[in-house]
């Protein structure tokens, strides 16, 4: 059976994610087959707003749930499809705390080299909650563990300047990523998201970084890692735990990054595969440390709801 005849044989709504497959693979109209980079990138693009068209969305169960959250903004979409199951606010520039992290560990990731050592130095010992110390080092790439696992603030300094010389190159780094994705309404002044009125961005375009770092298994795995022993060039070990809870208690949870500040208050990026459905969100602003967790699960619950919906 060709492909053609098996779309044909599926009912329309089952067709849609495997034509849209197809497409992402080669360049409209001409047949060209795209690299895998520009197949990342189209897949990022990939944004569809007529789930309504085919789903009740207020009929979905949790549906009454959305509007009591406290969160000021957030995107949740279905990665295959591309559909938005729920959003608000979700083009607003607003704070975002360590989400900011998922940037300087994907710069890390691709212009690092990850057996290089890392020292903790005077300069990059800016603020206290650390768990890197003075005169430590560390193997890049156990450090981008470190700082993704336990959301450690020195840690990203010392990567952004490792990585770029200084941290102000660095930046540029980031914001050039930033426009290369089309994140439009974002801009970078931090390694870590500590309280800066420059660093900011919003819950649409923090979906679209997400789904780009998710491509590259590394940054997965890293994200994806509940607990892991990072070793020290001196021989020691650091136990680090995942900031993320819903690695631990949420079914399917592969990622992906904290952030809290007074600033921005509690953000949450999370990938969650079940059933061959992955949904992206990416909830900004929630009104404590532990209501983030919550409100994203209620928000996650309602998506694979009305994806199944969707499928039905």
């Amino acid at each position: 059976m060709t492909f053609f005849h098996y779309l044909c044989s599926m009912k329309w709504t089952n067709v849609l994610p495997s034509l849209l497959l197809l497409l992402s693979c080669y360049a409209c109209g001409s047949g060209e087959r795209l690299t895998p980079e520009e197949q990342r990138l189209r897949k990022i693009a990939l944004i569809d707003s007529t789930l309504q068209d085919y789903v009740r969305l207020d009929s979905v169960e949790g549906f009454d749930q959305l509007e009591g959250l406290s969160a000021e903004a957030w995107m949740l979409i279905d990665d295959s499809t591309g559909f938005i199951i729920s959003q608000k606010n979700a083009d607003e520039k607003l704070f975002i705390a360590s989400i900011t992290k998922m940037m300087t560990c994907l710069l890390a990731l691709e212009n690092g080299n990850l057996d290089d050592t890392v020292c903790i130095t005077k300069d990059v010992f800016i603020v206290r909650d650390s768990w890197v110390k003075i005169g430590d080092s560390y193997r890049l790439g156990d450090l981008v563990y470190e700082m993704m696992m336990m959301s450690d603030n020195n840690a990203a300094y010392a990567i952004a300047q490792h990585i770029a010389g200084d941290t102000l190159t660095f930046y540029n780094m980031m914001n050039e990523k930033a426009q290369y994705l089309g994140m439009d309404s974002t801009h970078f002044a931090s390694p870590n998201g500590m309280p800066n009125d420059d660093n900011y961005s919003s819950a649409s375009d923090l979906v679209r970084l997400s789904r780009y770092c998710m491509c590259d298994s590394l940054f997965a795995d890293i994200v994806g890692t509940a607990e892991k022993d990072i070793p020290l060039l001196d021989g020691r070990h650091l136990p680090c735990m995942n900031t993320n809870l819903l690695l631990t208690s949420y079914d399917g949870c592969i990622g992906i990054k904290t952030g809290y500040t007074r600033q921005a208050s509690g953000c949450l990026a999370s990938a969650v595969t079940r059933d061959n459905t992955t949904l992206f969100l990416v909830l900004l602003g929630s009104r404590g440390r532990s209501l983030r967790f919550k409100e994203s699960v209620i928000l996650l619950d309602y998506g694979f709801k009305a994806i199944r919906a969707y499928y039905k």
